[in-house]
């Protein structure tokens, strides 16, 4: 019998433990992730799509994982995006899919790729068991003028007030203009929603 991951992911809070967490899931992560209805990807793409940008801007992929978030960049019609992640598993099966123009490790805390990118979007990465909320900072950091900003945050992440916390700082900063908010489904398996935001780099 497959092991199941999902249960305990939540629960993590060492980043070492996070990443060997996600380095045994990666086998069997989209199997069990898809289980559950994964619907984060498709809204984060199509949120994306609907600011009516090109289809050939950059994007960075933080915290790819297995790719399920490029997979749904694709199909809303992106092209160009390459992927960062702490677990080497999890993205070599990113890179079984054939669609990123680049994948790196990087590890936690660390700066993201400095790169002539359009968009930086976290996509299912922030949250318990997964990236802390410094994570936010980071990609705030990396924003350059005319730059996309999309993250995503879950029910459970949003009642943890230092989630909540850099959410509000986010949108008190006068050089971002947030461009969309919106709640919907993550994960309906286990009865779960997760917040969209979508930011302007003034």
């Amino acid at each position: 019998m497959t092991r199941k991951f999902l249960d305990s992911t939540y629960d993590l809070k060492d980043p070492a433990d996070v990443k060997a967490h996600y380095d045994e899931w990666a086998a069997s992560y989209d199997a069990e992730i898809s289980e559950n209805g994964y619907a984060l990807p498709r809204r984060a793409a199509e949120a994306l799509a609907g600011l009516g940008l090109s289809p050939d801007v950059t994007i960075l992929d933080v915290g790819c994982g297995t790719g399920l978030s490029g997979v749904a960049f694709a199909k809303a019609g992106f092209s160009i995006f390459d992927g960062v992640d702490v677990s080497a598993d999890m993205m070599a099966e990113a890179k079984k899919r054939g669609i990123y123009r680049k994948l790196s490790v990087t590890e936690p805390g660390e700066a993201l790729p400095d790169g002539d990118y359009d968009v930086i979007a976290g996509v299912g990465v922030l949250g318990h068991g997964a990236a802390p909320p410094g994570l936010i900072d980071l990609m705030v950091e990396a924003l350059k003028p005319g730059m996309i900003l999309l993250y995503s945050l879950n029910d459970k992440a949003l009642a943890d007030p230092d989630y909540a916390r850099k959410v509000a700082a986010t949108k008190a900063r006068p050089d971002l203009v947030l461009r969309l908010e919106e709640h919907g489904e993550h994960l309906p398996g286990i009865d779960l929603k997760s917040t969209i935001y979508i930011f302007e780099k003034t």
